[in-house]
């Protein structure tokens, strides 16, 4: 049998895309390198240049989506008022719309929060996320917009939020036709929750 020479002009990144497509239409427990390696017209052994194994494979996926969602994120804070309320509005629209839009990608991203053998890296990319939310909520305390309090643990109603309604508006909890809806009057509880 003849196997194919390694040759490819960015084979990390094909391998990544096409990866992302196997998760979003048949799920993480599909995954195999080998089949990557095929798609991408490469031999078998491959994509052990950039991944090791399976995990390091999902693993740079998950960070490739904190990337995204962050840089998604901080797009919209730069095009959006100064004001707390423009600002959490612009945040939980753009994590929600990443959410509708990555919901495979989404739930691999958080799988392996508490997972021991999470790299540094996967962890530092999860913190970064989360320090979004704190800075928010200390740019609204510093601006007089935001009630006095542990920024920590000011940030956990919101955090539990995004996570909450992400779950129902995916998974059917709450009417399509209802989202939009919810999602002005979640902004709105929150915006109560954390006045002055």
């Amino acid at each position: 049998m003849k196997t194919r020479p390694y040759h490819h002009g960015d084979l990390r990144s094909v391998l990544l895309t096409l990866a992302e497509v196997t998760l979003r239409d048949r799920g993480a427990g599909e995954l195999s390198l080998r089949e990557l390696a095929r798609e991408a017209g490469v031999s078998p052994a491959a994509p052990s240049r950039h991944f090791k194994s399976k995990q390091t494979l999902l693993d740079a996926l998950a960070m490739e989506g904190f990337h995204r969602l962050s840089g998604a994120m901080t797009g919209a804070l730069e095009q959006t008022g100064d004001s707390f309320a423009d600002r959490l509005a612009a945040l939980v629209r753009t994590y929600l719309g990443f959410a509708g839009a990555n919901a495979a990608l989404l739930e691999l991203m958080f799988a392996r929060k508490h997972d021991p053998t999470a790299s540094a890296e996967l962890i530092a990319s999860m913190q970064g996320l989360a320090s979004m939310v704190t800075k928010l909520i200390e740019d609204g305390q510093r601006r007089g917009e935001v009630r006095a309090g542990e920024v920590e643990l000011l940030a956990v109603p919101l955090i539990a939020v995004l996570q909450g309604l992400t779950t129902l508006a995916l998974n059917g909890g709450v009417k399509a036709e209802l989202v939009e809806q919810g999602i002005e009057e979640t902004i709105a509880f929150l915006l109560r929750g954390y006045a002055c």
